[in-house]
């Protein structure tokens, strides 16, 4: 069975002013303002919550040992306002949907926590198209280790060699090659155009697009 897994922030949806309210909320219960821009610090929160507050940390001049304690203060906020100012990128479900009808399996792979990505998928009502979800915990270890890949193609029922992998960072670039499988990477995410030099199977330049993509890599 031909499975495509989809990574979730920057890939799917445009996670980033949520996981940056996050952040910003730590700094200001710390004393300071929002130290993050929703538009130009994307590329960082999709990197996840510690790479946010290292870069705030960082330019707040405060030492990095807080960072950890901040920590769970970021997650708890973002859980309480996971999907205020997210999207879903344009064209995204109808390319999902668009799969399913032709009966792919897909699946989610993401380094979101999972019970976050569940709530996430879950408040923006599109939860039920995926045949799996697995999260940075699902496993004892996370991607670029290839084995949360695996377990979405093997949980979703798919076959390992005919799936492909659909990201926007190198992460997802490093699991796909660890797997042996191929990569597809997103222009329109946080990294844009960059990810070209991470030289992908393929390059989604819109979700209108993903199913011709998808059927040239693995038919």
């Amino acid at each position: 069975m031909r499975t495509v897994i989809f990574d979730l922030d920057g890939t799917l949806a445009d996670t980033s002013g949520d996981l940056i309210a996050a952040a910003n909320a730590c700094f200001r219960g710390l004393g300071h303002g929002d130290v993050l821009d929703p538009a130009k610090d994307q590329a960082t929160a999709v990197r996840g919550a510690l790479a946010m507050l290292r870069l705030g940390f960082d330019r707040l001049g405060l030492d990095s040992v807080g960072v950890e304690a901040q920590y769970p203060v970021l997650l708890a906020h973002y859980g309480e306002n996971i999907d205020v100012f997210t999207t879903l990128y344009p064209g995204a479900i109808l390319a999902v949907e668009g799969l399913l009808q032709a009966d792919y399996k897909v699946g989610i792979c993401t380094n979101k926590p999972e019970a976050l990505a569940e709530t996430l998928m879950q408040r923006l009502g599109v939860r039920d198209l995926f045949h799996t979800l697995i999260g940075a915990d699902t496993l004892p270890v996370r991607k670029p280790d290839p084995d949360p890949f695996w377990a979405a193609v093997d949980r979703a029922g798919g076959a390992r060699d005919a799936s492909v992998l659909v990201g926007d960072t190198i992460t997802d670039r490093n699991t796909a090659k660890a797997a042996g499988r191929p990569c597809i990477l997103v222009t329109f995410g946080p990294a844009g155009h960059d990810v070209v030099d991470l030289a992908p199977e393929a390059l989604l330049h819109h979700f209108n697009d993903l199913g011709t993509v998808v059927r040239d890599l693995i038919g």
